[in-house]
């Protein structure tokens, strides 16, 4: 399957997983996790022809290791990003590193200098920790703005941090004070 193809499939289980079920009328569990079999058949629905060895090399392919099965492969699910509030990873709070990166572009800054970072329709912020990581979340709207976050001063003073299965770090607010544009 050709990169395209891959890209495609992957906005369309982004889609699906994270955002809209009920586009194709997909059934999310309250850990957010779907069948493989379902998927396969209502994604038909959508003129979406996918099979399991499809899914495999999606999830074995996406750069950001968006999505991952279940232990037998019967089920798929978003690792988060989720805009669906009913939906529980069953992350555990854990101490992140001293300082941690948000990739975001200017025409937001002002709002981030006033508010901090919002998860906004998500269920949480995003960061990232390493800068490379950052840049490419940020220059996916423009030319990025990377902000440092203080992730080990707010875990000090009580805010709870999340670690997703593919490594984004999460977060359910990130007060100015924390934040320093690099």
């Amino acid at each position: 399957m050709n990169e395209k193809n891959i890209k495609r499939i992957s906005k369309f289980l982004s889609l699906l997983l994270r955002h809209q079920p009920e586009a194709i009328g997909l059934k999310l569990d309250k850990n957010g996790w779907a069948m493989v079999d379902e998927l396969i058949e209502k994604s038909k629905r959508r003129n979406m022809r996918l099979s399991k060895e499809i899914l495999k090399e999606v999830v074995a392919t996406n750069d950001k290791k968006r999505f991952s099965f279940n232990e037998d492969e019967t089920m798929i699910r978003a690792n988060q990003g989720h805009s669906l509030k009913t939906i529980d990873l069953e992350l555990k709070a854990i101490q992140p590193p001293g300082f941690l990166y948000h990739g975001t572009v200017p025409k937001f800054m002002q709002a981030i200098q006033t508010k901090g970072l919002l998860k906004m329709s998500r269920q949480h912020v995003h960061l990232s920790q390493d800068l490379q990581t950052a840049m490419k979340v940020g220059s996916r709207r423009g030319v990025p703005t990377i902000l440092i976050v203080k992730s080990g001063e707010m875990f000090a003073k009580g805010f709870e941090f999340y670690q997703s299965k593919n490594g984004v770090w999460l977060t359910d607010h990130v007060p100015v004070e924390f934040i320093e544009k690099k």
